[in-house]
């Protein structure tokens, strides 16, 4: 939130996700610093009615578990009676109704995000239907759903031989006009459609760079061990991701499959790819499509420093955020203390 706002990203503009709010992130969602609350739970939406005050200028979403499959990998899956996210049937009819009885938290619509990369248009077809059910399901309660939000996860091809045939705007148009219909259908007032587009608009923006520290033919593999890895990368290894990577600089010439892996105590593969035979130390590989969930989940295993961020357009660049070094890793610890423990 205080990332958007320094980016001068408009209050209205604005949604407090997650399935764990605290008091405060509630109370300064409340106070106006957003547009919209994605409430997320039965119990979150009392302690927002108990923490609202006199009133909540952010208009409520209630996002809802729908049940429906993505058919994604287990760890990006985010709708499902099997996960965290979202309300369940069996709690919608109770905050439907508290919602029309507290007059100062304002109901906006539904919400619901059912996981990432999806290649298939039909879970977000199945995700309007459900939430457009539930739609009718609120006016009978007496609360006008002026939005319904279908959240993201479109799928984007980060490897060769990923699926790169989803068409995006088909399948959003095919659910706007799904959601028009009903809604004239059913009586309702128009509703806006809302998507959530992340990896989708930044995932190829980003490309990193790699420089390689060793090449070991091994028994079976080829590995090449770069000065990176699971701190800066962590989602090979948590669930599978797969990217492009190609010889930046300077090696040329016949290819050999190799394992890239990074330089932590640990097996952390990040896949495998075709590199010149000759790939050496000192060379640099470019991993592509690394534009989302990346910086934003590196950390500090191994206590290796953070990389730097440039921006590039065109033939300028401009540092968008700087290296780490050591003693920025060491800047909140006491050593000495450490060191009596």
């Amino acid at each position: 939130l205080v990332t958007a706002e320094r980016a001068g990203i408009a209050a209205e503009r604005l949604t407090l996700h997650g399935a764990g709010k605290s008091d405060d992130e509630l109370r300064s969602a409340c106070d106006g610093r957003v547009g919209f609350i994605a409430v997320d739970g039965l119990e979150e939406l009392q302690r927002l009615d108990a923490l609202a005050g006199d009133g909540c200028a952010a208009g409520i979403l209630l996002r809802l578990n729908l049940g429906i499959d993505a058919r994604t990998h287990a760890f990006v899956r985010t709708g499902g009676d099997d996960t965290k996210f979202g309300i369940h049937a069996r709690d919608e009819a109770a905050a439907l109704a508290m919602l029309r009885d507290r007059p100062k938290l304002r109901f906006a619509g539904l919400h619901a995000h059912v996981g990432s990369q999806i290649f298939d248009a039909e879970p977000y077809v199945a995700t309007a239907a459900a939430l457009m059910d539930a739609a009718v399901r609120a006016a009978r309660a007496g609360l006008e759903s002026q939005r319904i939000v279908i959240g993201g996860g479109f799928g984007v091809a980060t490897h060769p031989g990923a699926d790169a045939s989803f068409d995006v705007r088909a399948a959003i148009r095919t659910v706007g006009e799904y959601v028009a219909r009903r809604a004239r259908e059913e009586g309702l007032a128009p509703v806006r459609l809302g998507i959530e587009p992340g990896r989708a608009i930044v995932a190829d923006a980003g490309t990193t760079l790699y420089r390689v520290l060793a090449v070991k033919r091994q028994s079976q593999r080829t590995f090449v061990v770069v000065d990176g890895g699971i701190a800066e990368n962590p989602r090979p290894a948590l669930y599978g991701a797969r990217y492009a990577v190609v010889a930046a600089a300077p090696a040329v010439g016949d290819e050999l499959e190799v394992t890239l892996c990074g330089r932590s105590c640990e097996n952390d593969e990040l896949g495998t790819a075709l590199l010149p035979r000759n790939l050496r130390s000192g060379d640099l590989l470019a991993m592509r499509a690394t534009g989302a969930y990346t910086y934003s989940m590196a950390g500090n295993y191994n206590r290796f420093p953070r990389p730097a961020v440039v921006g590039v357009a065109g033939l300028s660049h401009r540092l968008l955020a700087r290296r780490e070094s050591v003693d920025d890793v060491l800047a909140s610890d006491d050593v000495e203390a450490l060191s009596r423990a």
